[in-house]
């Protein structure tokens, strides 16, 4: 199942219409959950997708995964968006960032947002650990393989 831009556009549309504030999308190749924060953009809470065997022809670049975690370089994680879109370093302008340099994380911490097509999505830690290096500003332009922050990963439970 390949979406269009148009057909995202159109989803969109009528979520805003509806009236609902979350939508769960699951079928075999994709699960998704979207829900609708309390300014009224969508947020997506976690997807995954994945092709049948013999479908890697129709992978679209888009929406190919981010490069590997990059942990050969003792234990810092590279952290990258789940989309290209604009970073947001705090979930609304004037609030505070997620994190800071020296922030302890979790893996499901926040550490960012990447605006979409009007669709926010919450970029999480991954790791346990704690943040050595913000890479991009505030509202960035950033794609897939951008990365947005680094963590030096601990053994320990931030």
């Amino acid at each position: 199942m390949n979406l269009t831009e148009k057909d995202v556009r159109e989803i969109l549309r009528l979520l805003d219409e509806s009236g609902y504030d979350e939508l769960k999308l699951q079928t075999d190749s994709l699960n998704l959950t979207l829900r609708q924060s309390a300014d009224n953009n969508w947020m997506r809470e976690g997807a995954a997708a994945s092709s049948a065997p013999g479908d890697e022809s129709d992978t679209d670049p888009a929406t190919e995964p981010a490069p590997e975690q990059d942990v050969s370089s003792g234990g810092v994680r590279d952290i990258y968006p789940p989309l290209p879109g604009t970073f947001y370093r705090a979930p609304s302008p004037g609030a505070e960032p997620f994190v800071e340099v020296g922030a302890a994380v979790k893996e499901d911490t926040i550490v960012g947002l990447v605006e979409t097509m009007k669709l926010m999505n919450s970029v999480m830690a991954g790791c346990c650990g704690e943040v050595i290096e913000i890479c991009q500003e505030n509202g960035a332009l950033i794609e897939a393989h951008d990365v947005l922050l680094r963590i030096r990963e601990s053994q320990d439970s931030a």
